[in-house]
C-alpha cells in the first residue's frame, strides 16, 4: 500500500531499499522555493541505524 509523505505517521512501517523501517519522527516544513512543502522523515530499521529522508509532501512511499 502506498501513502503520500504527508500522510505518514509516527510508528508506521515503511519499505525502503528492500528493508523495513519504523518511522520515529516526521516534520513538515513550510512552502519553499520549489513551491511545495517538504517532509523530513526519521526512520530506523531493526539493526538500529537511523535514516533521514527529505521528500516533497506528495511523494509516494510504500507502507507495510
Amino acid at each position: 500500500m502506498k501513502k503520500l509523505a504527508k500522510e505518514i505517521k509516527k510508528g508506521d512501517k515503511l519499505k525502503l531499499a528492500g528493508k523495513i523501517f519504523t518511522v520515529e519522527e516526521i516534520e513538515i516544513s513550510d512552502v519553499g522555493k520549489q513551491g511545495t512543502k517538504k517532509c523530513r522523515i526519521v526512520a530506523k530499521p531493526e539493526t538500529g541505524d537511523k535514516m533521514v529522508l527529505i521528500r516533497p509532501e506528495d511523494y509516494p512511499l510504500e507502507v507495510v
